[in-house]
């Protein structure tokens, strides 16, 4: 299981930054296509994530698909040991990319 650090700051599936969708999925240029905005957007995360007891907090998903162009992606599945996504302007990318 790979490790995961999200700090999108507006997404269904991020809670203090454990990921539960299951299955990420990741664009040629590295953005994360899983992604859902919240419908009370960053606000809601916040009141979520004060609520939210520990033990409710899911490790990161079994299955981290990319069709990046990466040293780590191998089959377009990501063997990284610990991957880190991070808010852009208008996205969400993954941070652990090394371009080959």
């Amino acid at each position: 299981m790979i490790q995961l650090k999200c700090t999108c700051n507006n997404c269904q599936h991020n809670l203090k930054g454990h990921c539960d969708a299951g299955y990420i999925s990741l664009s040629e240029k590295a953005d994360c296509q899983s992604r859902i905005k919240r419908s009370g957007g960053a606000l809601e995360q916040t009141f979520r994530e004060m609520e939210a007891g520990e033990e409710f907090l899911s490790d990161a998903p079994n299955v981290v698909q990319c069709n990046a162009r990466c040293a780590y992606n191998e089959n377009n599945k990501c063997t990284a040991s610990s991957v880190k996504f991070s808010d852009m302007l208008m996205k969400v990318r993954c941070e652990t990319r090394i371009k080959p």
